[in-house]
């Protein structure tokens, strides 16, 4: 598909987001696209059909029944910005980041965060429907977690989900400031009474911190790690993180690593058996320099029989611009992730 065409399905999607009183304004017709341009994708499956969710006004939300075609949805997850979010996150609008979702006792879940660039009074909030193809009937679950300046070390935004071997359910989140959190939710998927976020992944040692500064933030440190997912495989939960900087175009330095744990609590360490509080992690994807400048905010799954690693890329041919990448994951005899082409 032409980038003229694409970049104009882009546009004219992202034009249309909804008030915070719920009015929903008239975006264009769905357009579809081979080659998606998507921030921060995550992806689930109902009844044959791949549903695929990324950051934009209101959550821009795309279908396929091939994950080759995606029809652009005429309309975003989130349509209707709750109040609370305005009130949590002073200066967040409508710009909605990071989703993930899970279904989990009959149910879909969707965490999403709100947050201004660079900062960390933030918030994730959660809403639910009961099928996928009921697109206009999420309901507000409210605040998931937040985060406030001065007030914590970590930042409520890029929220994944999980499910531990005994039926619990998890969350993990985080970027810069101190890294990957992790804490325990309830049924209703809310943070589980007495517990708070403890954190799992550094981008570097604390005792050593790096030289430099941050190209981004004059707020968020140099701990330049962010967007979690943890995948369970053959008795090991894998995590995989980024490191550096995204959102810089051709200028950004995504990667994506990753390490493993016999519990969902860690510790998480490499293939090198250094733990990832302390700045490990095993390298999974870097930028080749040809196709892609960077690659980063992944999210990982098994469909069928197998395992697929997805995320963004700083495209070279498309001037920088983010678009979907699939990769196969195969596993080494000793059980560690290798991408396919």
């Amino acid at each position: 598909m032409k980038i003229s065409v694409l970049i104009l399905a882009v546009l004219l999607f992202s034009g249309g987001a909804a008030n915070a009183q719920g009015e929903r304004k008239k975006w264009a017709e769905p357009q579809l696209t081979d080659t998606p341009m998507v921030h921060d994708p995550v992806m689930a499956v109902e009844d044959g059909v791949y549903y695929l969710y990324s950051t934009g006004k209101g959550l821009k939300q795309m279908t396929s029944h091939d994950r080759k075609t995606w029809r652009i949805a005429s309309h975003g997850a989130l349509p209707a910005i709750p109040a609370w979010t305005h009130d949590s996150v002073p200066g967040f609008k409508s710009h909605v980041w990071a989703p993930d979702v899970i279904r989990y006792r009959a149910r879909w879940w969707m965490a999403y965060s709100c947050s201004t660039f660079g900062k960390n009074t933030s918030a994730i909030g959660l809403i639910s429907v009961d099928s996928l193809c009921h697109a206009d009937g999420w309901r507000d679950e409210g605040a998931l977690i937040c985060s406030q300046r001065g007030r914590n070390n970590w930042n409520a935004i890029d929220p994944n989900f999980f499910i531990d071997r005994q039926g619990y359910p998890w969350l993990t989140f985080g970027s810069f400031w101190d890294g990957i959190q992790l804490v325990r939710l309830d049924s209703t998927m809310h943070v589980l009474q007495g517990c708070v976020p403890v954190t799992i992944a550094r981008r570097h040692d604390p005792a050593r911190p790096p030289e430099g500064t941050n190209p981004t933030s004059s707020y968020a440190g140099t701990n330049a790690i962010e967007a979690p997912f943890v995948f369970y495989r053959d008795g090991w939960y894998h995590l995989f993180v980024s490191w550096d900087y995204c959102c810089r175009g051709k200028q950004s330095t995504y990667r994506v690593v990753t390490g493993r744990s016999r519990t969902p609590d860690g510790p998480y360490v490499d293939r090198d058996n250094l733990p990832m509080e302390k700045g490990g992690g095993t390298l999974l994807i870097e930028g080749d320099k040809k196709e892609f400048e960077a690659l980063g905010h992944c999210a990982v799954y098994r469909f069928g029989s197998d395992d697929l690693f997805v995320c963004h890329g700083y495209s070279i041919a498309y001037d920088g611009a983010s678009v979907l990448v699939q990769r196969k994951i195969n596993w080494t005899p000793d059980g560690w992730p290798v991408l396919g082409e």
